[in-house]
């Protein structure tokens, strides 16, 4: 599972998902990507089950990147617990994702099995997403 090795402060506020991605909404490493077109927090549960997917479907060919990186700690408060006493606990981390975000990028495969990879790592995933290639996304932006 991912999550950061030391962080500053435990416990962190919800913050808002407002707006599109600013930065990282290129595709730098590979030739494909998955970009999320819904604003969302992705759990680091959610972007390995999307990872082993993908993996399995090239059966190890290629190469993936993962763009995004659960560093949002969710903090729980135990069930049937009375309200007040303080904030709850950290549970699980995620990645905050905006539209236009390259989640996953991919290369070393055809063009075909790269999108039924994305397609199936895209099920794992609770926002909806399109495939992207390289090309795409450079014209789109320079319009």
């Amino acid at each position: 599972m991912l999550m950061p090795k030391r962080v500053k402060f435990r416990r962190q506020q919800r913050g808002r998902l407002k707006g599109k991605a600013l930065r990282g909404n290129k595709i730098t490493n590979g030739s494909f990507g998955l970009v999320a077109l819904e604003p969302a927090w992705i759990t680091s549960n959610q972007i390995e089950a999307a990872r082993i997917a993908m993996t399995r479907y090239v059966k190890r060919g290629g190469q993936v990147w993962i763009k995004i990186f659960p560093d949002k700690p969710i903090t729980e408060k135990p069930a049937e617990t009375r309200m007040g006493s303080g904030k709850g606990s950290p549970e699980y981390w995620v990645a905050v994702v905006k539209p236009g975000r390259v989640m996953f990028e991919m290369d070393g495969v055809t063009e075909e099995q790269a999108k039924e990879a994305m397609r199936l790592a895209s099920n794992k995933l609770p926002i909806k997403c399109k495939f992207a290639r390289k090309a795409d996304l450079e014209i789109s932006e320079e319009v």
